[in-house]
């Protein structure tokens, strides 16, 4: 009777590592996907803001998806380096 109880705890053990490890493996995934949407929506707000002052000078960067990933990636240091390649590389 006490070998089974043993069995049944180191079982139920098990399973509870094979969840945590199951659902880590799912998670982490969502997670890169989470960040990138929260980040290219921060990136976007930020290119809509300086198109939004920049038009006073004639000046503005395209909004697609790559512009939006990199100041969405980059943050500021990453708008500057559109603005940048904007300027070396003319309309």
């Amino acid at each position: 009777m006490g070998g089974d109880t043993v069995q049944l705890i180191l079982a139920g053990i098990f399973l509870l590592f094979l969840v945590y490890l199951v659902g880590s493996i799912v998670l982490k995934p969502l997670k890169w996907i989470f960040k990138i949407i929260v980040n290219s929506f921060f990136g976007l707000l930020l290119l809509w803001a300086f198109n939004f002052f920049g038009s006073n000078f004639n000046f503005f960067i395209p909004l697609n998806w790559v512009t939006v990933l990199i100041a969405g990636f980059l943050g500021l240091p990453g708008l500057i380096l559109l603005i940048f390649l904007r300027l070396v590389l003319g309309p």
